[in-house]
């Protein structure tokens, strides 16, 4: 295992673990690395001097505790991730606009789920509509 300080391009930086350098550079390719912070997938190694995991992790270790804490968040992220997809409606890039119909009274209140920007996001918040962005990441098969 490795970890990789990556960036996205909004700049955010965050670190992450891959399997080896090409595990890292196939997902990159597929857009399959999301940023934690606003999901940009244009994601690329940031400057860092690269961690190597030994290839048996004590599960009482540093390391064997976040990597447990890691699966767990992965679960809650891929079991919030369906939650939302069967109880709200998609509504793709048309989100900033339903969401402002449901919040004016134009249309019936319901949950929705579809892509905004962070700019379209911080509009909405500033008109009093409660929205969340949430940085989905791709299906895993488990």
């Amino acid at each position: 295992m490795i970890l990789f300080q990556l960036a996205c391009a909004n700049d955010h930086r965050f670190e992450a673990w891959f399997r080896d350098s090409a595990t890292f550079d196939r997902q990159s390719a597929a857009g399959d690395i999301g940023c934690p912070f606003c999901a940009d997938t244009h994601v690329s190694k940031a400057p860092m001097a690269p961690h190597v995991a030994k290839s048996v992790v004590n599960a009482d270790s540093a390391e064997g505790r976040a990597q447990k804490v890691t699966r767990e968040l992965m679960e809650v992220m891929d079991n919030l991730r369906r939650h939302v997809e069967d109880k709200c409606d998609y509504v793709g890039v048309d989100f900033p606009e339903e969401a402002r119909r449901i919040h004016y009274g134009e249309t019936d209140p319901r949950g929705i789920y579809g892509e905004a920007s962070e700019n379209e996001t911080s509009a909405l918040k500033e008109e009093g509509i409660e929205v969340h962005r949430f940085p989905w990441l791709n299906r895993r098969n488990n």
